[in-house]
């Protein structure tokens, strides 16, 4: 029943000054037709007609004679009822039509909540199949929005095939999409390919140093993160104190990345290298080795060494010692872009 209806049967219960007149006129009578209208005092033609045609339509007027229109007075509770008859069919027909919606929809809500709630804060996924079955399962719920990082580097081709088919039907289905890579995989021909088609999609992709985790979150209510020491298993987090640290962690991170370059000039590629370098002195400072770095930073460990090789000769250092004394004495004031000489892949 929409608002026209419900206007139109409440009027039918709001009687004018000019009905009441003409329905206590023909309580007085055995019967009445138009002719006699004007004999009721205190309304005009007009009026009356208008009038007429209300009663009739209330069922307080009832036609007994067709043939000479004659008409009269019914009962107030026999007009009621015949009233409010198609009302109360209304109401029991949407009242049943509720009760079945129920009996339908409230196992389905109690079932799946249980379910829900029964879920563990904490899920370990123990091998490379259950991590593939559970995002699979993730993408397929997700109606808002998956964010990931994807610290190494380049990503082997048949990761990026499998990531490709979730992606297209997240992005198919309006899902944003936000991917956070380390400046080495923009020089890695398959991420870069992938990253293109992806981007092509709508999917927002950045580069950044190092120092993030990989995790993958799903509409901000659960996230999956990879277990220390075991990089085929995963770790599936449905406590909303963790999530929204894990999501936090990742918008700061965003916040702080560049786009993701799909065809580097010399310039750019000269920029990531000096970002590179830099990430590396850093580390260099610290006292890591050149295997820690190397993994921190997406490389192998043959080519962190070769960077960490142009870095000493850059600053004339003779061992490794001698590099981090050195280092910390620019204290962040070292910087490697050096002209056209500069080669994006030292």
């Amino acid at each position: 029943m929409d608002e026209m209806d419900i206007r139109h049967n409440q009027a039918l219960f709001d009687l004018s000054g000019a009905e009441i007149a003409l329905y206590t006129f023909a309580v007085e009578r055995a019967d009445v037709s138009l002719d006699e209208l004007p004999q009721v005092d205190g309304a005009g033609n007009e009026d009356m007609t208008a009038a007429f045609r209300g009663l009739v339509e209330r069922r307080l007027l009832l036609p007994v004679d067709a043939e000479r229109r004659r008409y009269a007075a019914a009962a107030p509770d026999a007009a009621v009822e015949s009233l409010i008859r198609p009302v109360v069919e209304q109401a029991r027909w949407a009242q049943d039509a509720a009760d079945r919606l129920r009996q339908e929809l409230v196992p389905v809500y109690e079932s799946a909540l249980e379910r829900r709630l029964r879920q563990p804060i904490f899920e370990e996924l123990p091998d490379v199949a259950s991590v593939r079955r559970a995002l699979n399962r993730f993408a397929a719920e997700a109606q808002h929005e998956v964010l990931t990082s994807q610290p190494g580097g380049g990503r082997r081709e048949e990761v990026l095939r499998e990531a490709m088919d979730r992606t297209e039907g997240l992005l198919q289905r309006g899902v944003r999409m936000r991917t956070l890579y380390q400046h080495t995989a923009q020089y890695h021909p398959n991420t870069t390919a992938y990253v293109e088609i992806v981007s092509d999609l709508g999917a927002e992709v950045r580069t950044l140093g190092e120092g993030f985790m990989r995790m993958i979150a799903f509409d901000g209510e659960v996230v999956v993160i990879e277990q220390k020491g075991n990089p085929e298993a995963a770790l599936v987090v449905r406590a909303p104190s963790v999530v929204s640290f894990a999501v936090a962690a990742f918008e700061l991170m965003w916040r702080q990345a560049d786009p993701f370059p799909v065809n580097l000039s010399r310039a750019q590629a000269i920029q990531v290298s000096d970002k590179t370098k830099e990430d590396i002195v850093r580390l260099l400072v610290q006292g890591e080795s050149d295997k820690v770095i190397a993994r921190r930073m997406g490389m192998t460990v043959r080519t962190c060494q070769r960077h960490i090789a142009k870095i000493m000769e850059r600053i004339g250092a003779k061992s490794r010692v001698h590099a981090g004394y050195l280092l910390r004495e620019y204290e962040g004031n070292l910087r490697f872009s050096d002209g056209p000489g500069h080669s994006a892949n030292d």
